[in-house]
């Protein structure tokens, strides 16, 4: 048997290990640092928040694909409980889970997700329901005030009527509820409203959630906003909000039903397995 006598290292072989070492321990920092990140942004974006989204992408029932992506952008700052925000124009990415094209008798359905924004500078996953859908024009109008501006009522003062119903009354003006038009549920701010969610008799739609009674950014909808507003022979078939959690299903019973670019959605953050 051979005595080989103890180890020696060149020290460039000594150079070589320690920068290896470092780089194993820097990738399980980063990896680490990245879950403890995503947790946190998790923590940030509570369950029944509302994501105001305008999509920036168009969706043919009759010519989507499983997977295809559908790309949106928030359309009003959402406030965060740690006082941040996912702030206005930030991306929203969802993409196409099932289609099930008409056959004779039945209509066609669209399974989709929305699971994705963009916060802070990096992807954070999501599990969402949608609470309401508006066409583009329908969106257009919300904005536009009830009467022209005069020398005396600045253009910024003028009355607006949300999809839903409810009146807005001018920039910071109050936020007054179709239901009882002598009731404040919220008020506008410079890129939409800041509300309370109210369940409206006769829908599925919901109030707060998971003790979340924090304003909410409904945007350009009323507080009880509810289903599919100006977009014809569309309807919420599934909502995400049971199992399957976060997937959403949209049916037709016509053809060339589509969703374009500029329709609003009101999403909600859901809970990951239950309602």
């Amino acid at each position: 048997m051979v005595d080989c006598g103890p180890i020696r290292l060149t020290s460039g072989a000594v150079i070589f290990a320690a920068f290896s070492l470092m780089g194993v321990l820097a990738i399980q920092a980063a990896q680490t640092s990245s879950k403890a990140v995503e947790a946190s942004h998790q923590d940030r974006i509570p369950v029944g928040t509302i994501l105001p989204v305008v999509l920036r992408t168009s969706l043919s029932f009759d010519k989507c694909m499983p997977g295809q992506i559908l790309r949106g952008k928030i359309a009003q700052d959402v406030p965060l409980p740690n006082g941040s925000k996912i702030r206005k124009g930030s991306n929203v990415e969802g993409h196409v889970v099932e289609v099930s094209p008409a056959t004779a008798g039945t209509g066609s359905k669209v399974s989709v997700q929305f699971d994705k924004v963009y916060v802070a500078r990096q992807w954070i996953q999501i599990v969402t329901n949608l609470r309401a859908m508006a066409e583009f024009m329908t969106v257009l109008e919300a904005g536009v005030p009830e009467e022209a501006p005069s020398e005396g009522t600045p253009y910024d003062w003028l009355p607006t009527t949300q999809i839903g119903g409810d009146s807005v009354y001018g920039l910071r003006g109050p936020v007054m509820s179709a239901e009882d038009t002598s009731k404040v549920v919220g008020q506008s701010v410079s890129d939409g409203v800041l509300a309370r969610t109210n369940a409206k008799d006769g829908t599925k739609c919901r109030g707060s959630l998971e003790g979340n009674d924090n304003p909410q950014a409904l945007w350009v909808f009323s507080t009880d906003a509810c289903g599919v507003y100006g977009i014809e022979h569309l309807n919420i078939a599934h909502a995400g909000r049971t199992a399957p959690v976060g997937t959403i299903v949209l049916a037709s019973e016509r053809p060339g039903v589509k969703l374009r670019n500029g329709d609003g959605l009101l999403l909600r953050v859901n809970a990951v397995s239950h309602d």
